[in-house]
């Protein structure tokens, strides 16, 4: 009985699953044949297709965005093509398409139209950026999408301007005909500053020396211009490279960067920024030697060109200079594509780094297509007449790196790259030059005092890419005491399609010399002038000018019954026109044309003048300077200037042609303050020299200023004369010297200190000076004062 019982139990649990077992897939079953029969009902052909729930958008302008038509079979994969076709549009929040019959029906609910974009609660970001920023603009189609996308743009734009606590809020206010407000709720937060710059295990280089190499600063009241006092995570990276860089260019091979650490104060107001480093041992350079395997290469002759000595101190910088003229060398050998590889063998023991360069042929390629994005409005030919290339060459990446200097030096673009994109064909490639443009027209108006002009008013309106063909617009007017001015200048960069730079000036300038000698000089003028380069480190520029010039004596200075000034002065009263053409040459081979520290520059320039006019001379003039920076505070630099005017066919030299020197040109000394005086009736007035010659040397000194400040320094010593008049000038009928008329080539010296300050209103200037050698009448000024600001 038991038995059977458990027999029964088990029949009974048995039949019990069973039962269960399809109560649970009878659902599921039928939701199966359920989807059968709705597939089914999704296939067939479209005989008719109708568009509903469209208010704004024409059934017309639904239809053909679908890749369905009449007459088309059509089954779930082809709705679903078209349902993603339709979404793809941004023009609708919901779809549905459903076959019925023959009817292929199209449900769908329109995006609504942004009437306007407002922007609450931003008082650190001005709405002109915000705007700029994001995407969604009014009149067009409002998505959920867009608006979030843009609210992370918002919130990254805060983040980088030091409000990492800023909240974007979207709110929507609906309007009747689908239409709606977006308003973007901000709530800035406070701004996170940076409250100290350190770092830890450096000891070569102390904590303000390693300040001013990193760009992230600490917040204070007096850098209220800068952006840099604001936390930024990318910028701390930055900073890491700027340490590797500065420690591997002294020496330091095995330096890192442990790491980079931001930590928020307590009080949420700022982060402290902390970096951690290992300096490692100072290396000096081993073995340099050039390795390679291709037969026109001469192994010793590549070594020679490689600008590192054994025993100099290691620099990453110099290893960079060597690839380049290793590249350069074999691109002039003939090899287009040439693969420079420095090996390095670091020796901890003797502190020593060996260096071989692997100079090998790269595969052969040549230039496909050069496609240029990015310019809107400088034109493509241009900038492809900067490129050193052209469809058809051989690559050569020195080329390359030489067009995009280019490309940067003529200062239209903020960012320019040159990339190269395969093509498919292991022998072409295409080259892609991506440029991003900046601002190249200016209106500016500064003020200013100095105490030569005292307040000056200018007014400029500059472009540089005028109509986006490279060419050079200007027009300018200054009023000040001492001088006025008009001028307008033009510059075509190709003239004619060739490497000519052309341009014409035509100026207008009066010059006030009442306090430095009896006369003012009215001029009207235009200079003709075309240049081209003689070598890639030489230029050439020839000129033709003509000018009226008046020089004025007030009457009554020269009225015999009550003369004030001597005759020889009055002489010089009267209009005359000036033709002359002239050229100059300069050979520049300094490291930077702003603030030089190595290299030099020579410049010699002649005028001719005599073609018609009223006047005829020849003056010569020439200058140079030489720089050696022995580091980034001491730079030392000698500089001299000379030059010599003569007139022809029995001409003297007028005196608004004459050389007049001072002031900038030679410290301690005013304005006009050297040279040939005429002290005739008690007064002082400078004549002018028609030769001079000046020396200067100088050298930058440490302030112990943190860079920052903009605070610079240098002690100088200037040397020099001017002389030398006709004698029809000093010489009375008699052939004696009028009496009160000075001329000699005696020798004047100074010395002093400069100090310039960048401020936040503009560059300031002052010049402490002690005369060492003068002559009496000579005017000296010991200090001098000069800033100009622009607003």
């Amino acid at each position: 009985m038991q038995v059977r019982r458990a027999r029964s139990a088990g029949l009974v649990s048995g039949l019990a699953i069973l039962l269960g077992a399809t109560a649970l897939t009878a659902p599921a079953t039928a939701r199966a044949q359920a989807v059968v029969r709705a597939a089914a009902q999704q296939q067939g052909v479209v005989q008719r297709i109708i568009v509903r729930g469209n208010e704004r958008i024409e059934q017309s302008t639904i239809v053909s965005y679908l890749p369905i038509a009449v007459g088309d079979t059509v089954d779930p994969a082809r709705i679903d093509l078209a349902l993603k076709a339709l979404f793809r549009t941004d023009l609708f929040s919901d779809v549905k398409v459903g076959l019925t019959g023959g009817d292929l029906t199209i449900q769908v609910v329109e995006n609504p139209i942004i009437n306007r974009v407002v922007f609450e609660g931003n008082s650190g970001l001005k709405e002109d950026k915000l705007r700029d920023e994001i995407t969604v603009r009014p009149r067009g189609i409002f998505t959920r999408a867009k608006v979030q996308a843009d609210i992370q743009r918002i919130i990254e734009l805060y983040r980088r301007s030091g409000r990492i606590s800023a909240v974007v809020t979207p709110k929507i206010i609906e309007l009747p005909q689908k239409r709606v407000d977006l308003i973007f709720e901000i709530d800035e937060g406070k701004k996170s500053g940076v409250l100290g710059v350190n770092f830890l295990g450096n000891s070569e280089f102390s904590d303000n020396d390693l300040r001013d190499v990193v760009v992230t600063q600490e917040s204070a009241w007096y850098r209220f211009f800068s952006s840099n006092t604001n936390y930024d995570p990318d910028r701390l990276e930055y900073d890491k490279e700027q340490l590797r860089k500065h420690y591997r260019n002294r020496g330091f091979y095995d330096f890192r960067v442990v790491s980079g650490v931001a930590e928020l104060s307590p009080s949420q107001n700022g982060f402290a920024v902390t970096y951690t480093v290992e300096e490692g041992p100072k290396y000096k350079f081993g073995k340099v030697s050039v390795e390679t395997e291709l037969k026109k290469l001469d192994t010793a002759l590549l070594t020679q060109l490689v600008p590192i000595q054994s025993g100099e101190v290691y620099e990453d910088q110099r290893i960079e200079t060597a690839t380049d003229a290793l590249t350069f060398a074999a691109g002039a050998a003939g090899f287009a594509s040439v693969d420079v590889r420095p090996r390095y063998v670091a020796d901890p023991k003797t502190r020593l780094v060996d260096v071989v360069f692997q100079v090998n042929e790269g595969p052969r390629v040549y230039v496909n297509r050069i496609d240029i994005v990015g310019n809107n409005q400088t034109l493509d030919q241009v900038i492809r007449r900067e490129l050193n290339l052209v469809e058809g060459d051989a690559y050569n990446r020195a080329l390359v790196d030489r067009s995009k200097n280019n490309l940067r030096a003529l200062g239209f673009f903020k960012d320019v790259n040159i990339e190269e994109t395969p093509t498919g064909n292991p022998d072409r490639t295409d080259l892609l030059v991506k440029v991003e443009e900046q601002a190249t027209g200016e209106l500016t108006f500064s003020a200013g005092y100095s105490s030569v002009d005292k307040l000056m008013i200018d007014i400029g309106i500059t472009q540089k890419n005028f109509r986006g063909r490279g060419q050079d617009a200007r027009a300018r007017v200054s009023w000040g005491s001492y001088r006025k001015q008009v001028d307008l200048s033009f510059t075509e960069p190709r003239f004619l399609g060739r490497n000519l730079r052309a341009g014409v000036d035509v100026y207008y300038f009066v010059y006030d010399l009442s306090q430095y000698s009896s006369y003012k000089t009215t001029t009207l003028g235009t200079n003709f002038r075309v240049g081209f380069p003689l070598t890639a480190d030489s230029f050439m520029t020839m000129r033709y000018v003509l000018r009226d010039d008046d020089v004025q004596v007030p009457d009554y200075y020269c009225d015999p019954s009550q003369q004030q000034v001597s005759q020889t002065l009055c002489d010089q009263r009267g209009r005359y026109t000036t033709s002359l053409v002239g050229y100059q040459v300069t050979l520049d081979r300094r490291n930077s044309p702003v603030r030089p520290s190595r290299g030099f520059y020579v410049s010699a320039s002649q005028d001719f003048a005599g073609l018609g006019g009223d006047v005829k001379y020849i003056r010569n003039e020439m200058e140079g300077g030489w720089y050696h920076g022995f580091n980034k505070d001491f730079i030392l630099s000698l500089s001299g200037s000379a030059g010599y005017i003569a007139g022809w066919g029995g001409e003297a030299i007028r005196i608004n042609d004459r050389f007049y020197k001072g002031g900038n040109s030679f410290r301690g000394f005013k304005v006009a303050g050297i040279g040939p005086r005429d002290t005739t009736y008690g007064r002082s007035d400078a004549l002018g020299g028609e030769i001079f010659a000046i020396g200067s040397a100088e050298l930058t000194v440490p302030t112990f200023i943190p860079q920052q400040y903009g605070i610079r320094a240098s002690i100088f010593t200037d040397v020099g004369t001017l002389g030398k008049l006709d004698d029809s000038v000093k010489l009375d009928s008699n052939g004696n010297t009028i009496p009160g008329i000075y001329d000699d080539l005696s020798l004047r010296a100074s010395a002093g200190l400069s100090i310039f300050w960048r401020s936040p209103m503009g560059p300031i200037r002052f010049d402490f000076s002690q005369i060492l050698q003068r002559e009496d009448y000579d005017r000296v000024e010991t200090f001098r004062f000069s800033q100009t600001t622009k607003f």
